[in-house]
């Protein structure tokens, strides 16, 4: 079978660093779906209003090199244990195929680029082809007390982002952000979008985020944005 996307994903990301490790970890991030010219037509979402989240499965389109091994290094074992691909959410899969959860934040019906689905909640780099999209139903996707492996088993602690006031008003003045494209900010660095195997509290990262490169470092628990 050969696939083709039917819709391009845009976000604030311009690389693979910094983004989400699963949709709805970060609620309030913004992204659009906007649809190949085929199916730019009202027709192919008719309905749609009336769901509040989607499914969206996309390629890793970032990943230059396929996947090699069947045992990968998950963020949450630390980036150093292995488990098998298969029972994993690892980027490098046989066939670089994702799977997102994401949140209908409204539908813009007509513009110049067909109807436009805005979304929250994705882990989706900007440019990102989606190949298929589908509403989410509670009676068949929902399963609140299904067990969840070693991620039940290891807790995700969050860090405390600092910006000092300065950095703040030249985002704000200069760059032209609004306050809440930096609280999304805020919302990405407290997620520790480094390696899990790197912890050096003098490197100094580098970050796209909303056409802007943030440098940040992390010290113990704390990012302090540069």
């Amino acid at each position: 079978m050969e696939i083709q996307p039917v819709a391009i994903f845009h976000s604030p990301f311009a690389s693979k660093f910094g983004i989400p490790k699963q949709s709805g970890i970060i609620e309030e991030l913004k992204g659009e779906i906007v649809f190949e010219p085929q199916y730019r037509n009202p027709d192919a979402i008719r309905g749609i209003e009336g769901f509040e989240y989607l499914w969206l499965i996309w390629q890793f389109s970032a990943n230059k090199h396929a996947a090699n091994s069947l045992m990968v290094r998950p963020p949450r074992l630390g980036g150093n244990e292995k488990v098998g691909v298969f029972a994993s959410r690892s980027p490098f899969r046989p066939n670089g195929l994702g799977l997102s959860s994401v949140r209908i934040d409204y539908v813009e019906w007509e513009s110049h680029r067909g109807p436009v689905i805005h979304v929250l909640g994705a882990d989706l780099m900007d440019g990102t082809p989606i190949y298929d999209i589908k509403p989410y139903v509670t009676y068949a996707d929902s399963h609140a007390e299904a067990q969840s492996g070693f991620v039940d088993e290891r807790k995700w602690c969050k860090l405390k982002v600092v910006l000092s006031d300065n950095t703040k008003a030249r985002l704000l003045t200069q760059k032209g952000w609004t306050g809440e494209t930096i609280a999304q900010l805020q919302e990405v660095l407290a997620e520790d979008p480094r390696p899990q195997y790197q912890k050096d509290p003098q490197k100094v990262y580098g970050m796209p985020f909303a056409g802007l490169d943030i440098h940040f470092r992390v010290i113990d628990d704390v990012v302090e944005v540069l």
